[in-house]
C-alpha cells in the first residue's frame, strides 16, 4: 500500500510541478510583451496594466487547478486507506538470477525516480523514498542487530539511480557462471562477508554518507565479531563512501580499505554542463528558456552535488588504504582521449581521486560507466589490490 500511496503522491506532485512551469511561462510570456509595447510611445503604462490584469486571472486559475488536485489527493488516499491493503507490501527481490523480472523492473523504477528527485521525495516524506538500508543476501539487516556476519565483511555502495542490483543484474554474463557477483567472488577468494547498501541516491552525498555511518556504526555494534571493514563503491557509491568516513565511530576504525570505481573525485562534465546550461537558459526572459531552465533546476541535491564531487570534507582516515580506478571506454587507458573521455561519464583525472600517501590508482580499458561494478577487468585490479594488502 505504502509503495502505491508514493507513485500517486508522485503524481499529484507532479501536476503541481506542470502548474507551476505553466506560470512561469506566463509570467515570461507577459514580461516579454510589455517589454516590446513599451517601445511604443505611450503604451507602457496599459501594457503594465494589462499585464497585471492577466497576471491576477492566470494565477487564480492556477490556484484553483492546485487545490482540485490536492482535493482528489486528499479523497483518494483517504479512501485507498480504508479499503485497507492490497497487492501485499513490496517485497525484497532475491539477487537470483531467475528473480522475477516485474520486481525488477519496479525496483529499477524507483532507483531511478530516487536519483532524479530523491530530495523532494525526503522532504515530502514519500513512501519511495529508499532511505538507507544494508542487505544482507535476501534479507534486509536491522539496525543494531546480530547477523550471520564474518569476521571480515565488503560493503558494496551503488550509484546514482540504481540500487543494489547493479552488482548483481546481468553480472554472471561478464563474469562468466550462474549467480556470479563481486560479491560471491569476495567472499570466494577473499573470505568478505557481503553486504550491499541500498540508499536515496538524489539526497545529498554528505548526508547519504552520515546515514551510512550511522548504519554501519549499528552494523558493528550488534555484530562485534565484524573485526574488518571493505568498502567498495561505484561511481556516486565511492564519495558516499569518502563522505561516511568523514564521521568518526568504532565501524570507522574497522575500515582497512576504500575502494571507488569510476567515482567523479573532481567532478563530472555532464552535471557541469547542466548547470551552465541552466544558468544560460535563466538569464534569457523567454517561455522557450524558462521552462527548460526550471526542469535542469529541479535536479536533486544528490546530482548536483556531482558537479565537483561533494563528499563535505572528504577526508579519507590515515590507516585505511585506497583504491581509485578509472575506465575508459577506449582499449588503451593511456591514450589521450581515451583519458579525455574516460568511461564515457567519468574522465580518468577524476576518478583517479586525489593524491594520498596511501593511495593506489588503477586504469582499465574497454570498460564503460556502467559496466565498472561487473567487468573481469575491474575485478582482477580489486582482487589483486586485496591480495597486496594482505600480503
Amino acid at each position: 500500500m505504502a509503495r502505491w500511496l508514493g507513485w500517486k503522491a508522485l503524481i499529484h506532485d507532479g501536476v503541481d510541478a506542470t502548474v507551476s512551469l505553466v506560470a512561469e511561462g506566463h509570467a515570461s510570456a507577459g514580461r516579454t510583451t510589455v517589454r516590446a509595447l513599451s517601445l511604443v510611445p505611450g503604451l507602457a503604462a496599459p501594457a503594465r496594466g494589462v499585464d497585471a490584469v492577466r497576471a491576477e486571472v492566470t494565477g487564480a486559475v492556477l490556484d484553483s487547478v492546485r487545490l482540485v488536485n490536492r482535493s482528489v489527493q486528499l479523497v483518494t488516499d483517504l479512501a485507498l486507506e480504508a479499503a485497507g491493503p492490497f497487492g501485499g507490501a513490496a517485497s525484497l527481490v532475491p539477487q537470483r538470477a531467475d528473480a522475477p523480472r516485474g520486481a525488477l523492473v519496479v525496483d529499477a523504477a524507483v532507483g531511478a525516480v530516487n536519483g532524479v528527485i530523491g530530495d523532494h521525495l525526503h522532504r515530502r516524506d514519500n513512501p519511495l523514498d529508499l532511505g538507507l538500508a544494508l542487505r544482507l543476501g535476501d534479507a534486509w539487516l536491522d539496525p543494531g542487530a546480530a547477523a550471520a556476519l564474518g569476521r571480515r565483511v565488503v560493503v558494496f555502495v551503488h550509484g546514482l539511480a540504481t540500487t543494489e542490483w547493479c552488482w548483481s543484474l546481468d553480472a554472471d554474463v561478464w563474469l562468466g557462471a550462474c549467480g556470479e557477483s563481486f560479491g560471491t567472488r569476495l567472499e570466494r577468494d577473499h573470505g568478505l562477508t557481503p553486504v550491499f547498501v541500498r540508499y536515496n541516491t538524489g539526497r545529498a552525498i554528505p548526508d547519504s554518507g552520515h546515514a551510512l555511518a550511522d548504519a554501519l556504526e549499528g552494523l558493528v555494534a550488534g555484530n562485534p565479531q565484524v573485526e574488518e571493514l571493505v568498502l567498495v563503491g561505484h561511481s556516486m557509491g565511492g564519495l558516499v563512501a569518502r563522505a561516511a568516513l568523514a564521521r568518526d565511530g568504532a565501524w570507522r576504525s574497522r575500515v582497512s580499505t576504500l575502494i571507488a570505481l569510476g567515482s567523479p573525485h573532481r567532478g563530472a562534465p555532464l552535471e557541469r554542463f547542466a548547470d551552465a546550461a541552466a544558468a544560460v537558459l535563466d538569464a534569457i526572459d523567454l517561455p522557450g528558456t524558462r521552462i527548460p531552465a526550471a526542469v535542469l533546476r529541479a535536479r536533486s541535491d544528490g546530482i548536483q552535488d556531482l558537479r565537483h564531487g561533494t563528499v563535505g570534507d572528504g577526508k579519507v582516515p590515515e590507516h585505511v588504504r585506497v583504491l581509485f580506478v578509472a575506465a575508459t571506454v577506449g582499449l588503451d587507458p593511456a591514450h589521450p582521449v581515451a583519458e579525455a573521455f574516460g568511461d564515457g561519464m567519468v574522465p580518468v583525472d577524476s576518478a583517479l581521486g586525489v593524491e594520498g600517501a596511501r593511495v593506489t590508482t588503477a586504469r582499465v580499458g574497454g570498460v564503460p560507466h556502467h559496466l565498472m561494478q561487473v567487468h573481469p577487468l575491474v575485478y582482477e585490479v580489486i582482487s589483486g589490490f586485496l591480495t597486496d594488502g594482505a600480503g
